[in-house]
C-alpha cells in the first residue's frame, strides 16, 4: 500500500476526552474515530490491526475442534426472560420493542441463542461433543464508557459455547480452550496472567480469566507474594482474620440512643468509633426469601461472593418496606442481635465473627448497641446461620498464609464451566447411551477482540508513539523515502518496496512529497515494526537505514541487499510470537 493512497490522518494533538494511552494513541494515530459516547469507526489501519487479530482468533479457535457460525445480534427477549438474565443485566442490556410490541434485546452476549440453537439440532450423546463459535459485535449499555474501546457499549467478540455429555468431556473442551487463549495472546505478543475467576452473569462452576497487567485496566488482580496465587479482585479468596482478644473486661451489650444517625461515618462521629469497631448488617433480596448479611465496618461486600454463597442466585439490596419489616426499624439502624428468626439466612463475613466487640444498629429506629459480642449476643452457628469469607480483599490480607498484592490489568478474555444452567432453563437435552435424557454440560468462552488491539498498545508505546507487535501491526514494514522528488531515491524505494512485496511482506510505501522530519514523526506514531529509510544522503553511498521500531539503533545495508535484510528480520521477529 502507499500512503499517499491511504486514510492515515494522525495528529499531534492528545484527544481531550482521552484517559488511557491506548485510547489516545489509537486517535492520534489515527486508528479509529469517536462517533458518540462508547462508539468508535475504525479506519483503515485500526481495521488492519483488527482484521489480523481476528484471523489469528479464528486460527486457533479452529484449531482447537470449534466450528464457526454467526447467530443474530437483534435476539428475542424471551430466551433472555427465560434463563433469568434479563433481570441479571439490567439496565446494561439495550432492548426494544419491534412494530408488533415484541421484545427485543441487541445481544451484550450469546449463551441464549447458542443453547436455543443446540436444543433444536441436538438429540443424541452421538452428536457430542461439538463447540460452536462466532465473531460478531456485542452491546452492552455501559453506564460510564471508558479508555477508549476498552469499555465501550459496542465491541467485537469472540464467543465459542461447547456442549458435551458428561464432566469428562467438558473438561476436556474446556482445557482446548485454555489452551487455545494461551496460543492466540502469545501470538497477538501480549504478556498476561491467568488467574481464578468469578462467573458473574454467566453462571456456572468454574472460570479463568486471562488479564493483561496494565495501569489503565480496570480489573484488580489479586496474587500471593510468591506466585502460588492469582485471582481477581471478585474472586480473591482471603484467610479469616485471627480472633481479636479484648483489652479487658467486655461490658454487657448497651444500647445507646442515636438520633438520626443511620450511616456509618455518621455513628463513628457520635459514638466516636472507628469503622474498624462497627458491624454492617445488610438485608438481600433474595427470590422470594430475605438474608441478613454482616460485614465489619471498614470492609466491603463482595456481592459475588454473597452470590456464590447462595448458589448463583440473583441478589439485590431489599426495598425500605422489606428491611422495615424485617428489622423493625428505619433504614440504617439494622443489627444482628435477634434477626435471624426474621430472615431465612445470616451470613457472617468471617471478620465480623473475628471481632471481639462491636457497635452495631439495634433493630430500632434511632438507636444503636456498644459491646456486642460475636458469639455471646448473635449465633454463629445454626441452621440459618453461615460464617464464610464475604468481602472484597485488602492490603494486608494473605491467601493460605501467604501476602496478598495488588494490581491492575484489562482482562482480554474468559473461559468458563456453564455447566446445565442454559441447557436445562432451554431444553437442550440429549439421549445418552441407555436411551436416558439428559441436558447437555456447556462451557462458554469469550475473548475481546477489540480489548487486544488496545492492550498491545498499552503494553507497547513510548513518548513517540505506538510499538506494535509484528504479528497484529497494520504493517509489517514501512519504506520511508525521505526525498520524494529526487527521482533516483524514489525509484530505490520503489525497488526495495516492490521485492518486498513480492515476497508476502505487509509493507507501506511512504511516497508523501512532504519532509523527512514529518514522515519519521509519523512512522513513529503509527508504529510499524521495521522501518527502511531510502534517502538522498545514505544513497550517495549506496546504502539505505534499517530501524526497529522497538530499538533506537540503526544500521546501514547495500541498497541491493536491503530487502534480503528486511525479511529475515521480519521472520526473526514472527518467531519470537510463535506459540507451540
Amino acid at each position: 500500500m502507499r500512503y499517499s493512497k491511504m486514510l492515515i490522518p494522525t495528529v499531534k494533538e492528545i484527544p481531550a476526552d482521552a484517559e488511557a494511552t491506548s485510547h489516545k494513541l489509537m486517535i492520534r494515530a489515527g486508528l479509529c474515530r469517536r462517533v458518540a459516547s462508547g462508539t468508535y469507526t475504525y479506519l483503515p489501519l485500526g481495521q488492519r490491526s483488527l482484521l489480523k487479530i481476528i484471523a489469528i482468533v479464528r486460527e486457533e479457535i479452529n484449531r482447537a475442534g470449534a466450528q464457526e457460525i454467526l447467530v443474530p445480534s437483534l435476539q428475542p427477549l424471551e430466551l433472555w426472560q427465560r434463563t433469568g438474565r434479563s433481570v441479571d443485566y439490567g439496565q446494561t442490556m439495550f432492548r426494544l420493542e419491534d412494530r408488533h410490541g415484541k421484545g427485543n434485546v441487541l445481544g451484550p452476549t450469546a449463551e441464549e441463542v447458542f443453547t436455543y440453537l443446540a436444543a433444536g439440532e441436538i438429540s443424541s450423546y452421538k452428536q457430542l461433543p461439538i463447540n460452536l463459535y462466532q465473531i460478531s459485535p456485542k452491546f452492552r449499555d455501559e453506564f460510564r464508557p471508558r479508555f477508549g474501546v476498552i469499555r465501550s457499549r459496542e465491541f467485537i467478540m469472540k464467543d465459542a459455547y461447547s456442549f458435551d455429555a458428561d464432566p469428562g468431556g467438558l473438561e476436556k473442551s474446556y482445557r482446548a480452550m485454555y489452551d487455545a487463549y494461551c496460543r492466540i495472546f502469545t501470538r497477538c505478543g501480549l504478556e498476561y496472567v491467568i488467574v481464578e475467576a468469578e462467573s458473574g452473569e454467566m453462571g456456572g462452576s468454574g472460570s479463568h480469566q486471562f488479564t493483561v497487567p496494565c495501569e489503565s485496566g480496570e480489573d484488580t488482580i489479586v496474587y500471593a507474594e510468591d506466585g502460588s496465587y492469582a485471582a481477581n479482585l471478585e474472586r480473591a479468596a482471603v484467610d479469616p482474620l485471627p480472633k481479636e482478644q479484648p483489652s479487658g473486661e467486655v461490658q454487657p451489650a448497651q444500647e445507646v440512643e442515636t438520633p438520626n444517625v443511620g450511616t456509618i461515618e455518621a455513628v463513628c462521629e457520635f459514638l466516636k468509633t472507628e469503622r474498624t469497631d462497627m458491624v454492617k448488617t445488610l438485608i438481600y433480596a433474595v427470590a422470594d426469601e430475605v438474608v441478613a448479611v454482616l460485614v465489619r465496618g471498614d470492609h466491603e461486600l463482595n456481592p459475588e461472593k454473597l452470590t456464590q454463597v447462595l448458589g448463583g442466585k440473583h441478589t439485590e439490596l431489599a426495598d425500605e418496606a422489606t428491611i422495615e419489616k424485617a428489622t423493625s426499624a428505619k433504614v440504617g439502624f439494622a443489627g444482628p442481635i435477634g434477626i435471624a428468626g426474621n430472615v431465612s439466612k445470616l451470613i457472617i463475613d468471617h471478620a465480623v465473627a473475628a471481632m471481639a466487640a462491636g457497635v452495631t444498629g439495634a433493630n430500632k429506629t434511632d438507636y444503636h448497641i456498644r459491646n456486642v459480642v460475636p458469639g455471646r449476643d448473635f449465633p454463629l452457628e445454626g441452621d440459618n446461620v453461615i460464617v464464610t469469607d464475604l468481602r472484597y480483599a485488602l492490603e494486608g490480607d494473605t491467601h493460605e498464609g501467604k501476602k496478598l498484592l495488588f494490581k491492575k490489568g484489562i482482562e482480554i478474555g474468559q473461559v468458563f464451566k456453564l455447566g446445565t444452567k442454559y441447557s436445562v432453563k432451554l431444553g437442550a437435552k440429549f439421549l445418552d447411551e441407555q436411551g436416558a435424557e439428559k441436558p447437555c454440560l456447556m462451557g462458554c468462552y469469550g475473548i475481546g477482540v477489540n480489548r487486544i488491539l488496545a492492550s498491545a498498545i498499552e503494553l507497547g508505546n513510548d513518548d513517540n508513539g505506538i510499538i506494535w507487535p509484528i504479528s497484529i501491526a497494520p504493517f509489517e514494514v514501512l519504506v520511508t523515502c525521505v526525498n520524494q522528488d529526487d527521482d533516483e531515491v524514489a525509484k530505490a524505494a520503489e525497488t526495495i518496496y516492490q521485492q518486498l512485496l513480492s515476497d508476502g511482506i505487509d509493507v507501506l510505501l511512504d511516497d508523501r512529497a512532504q519532509r523527512g522530519g514529518g514522515k519519521f514523526k509519523d512512522a513513529d506514531l503509527i508504529g510499524v515494526p521495521v522501518r527502511v529509510t531510502v534517502g538522498k544522503r545514505s544513497l550517495a553511498e549506496g546504502k539505505v537505514e534499517i530501524k526497529l521500531r522497538r530499538e533506537s539503533e540503526r544500521q546501514q545495508v547495500p541498497v541491493e541487499e536491503a530487502a534480503q535484510k528486511v525479511i529475515g528480520i521480519v521472520e526473526s521477529l514472527k518467531e519470537e510470537l510463535t506459540a507451540e
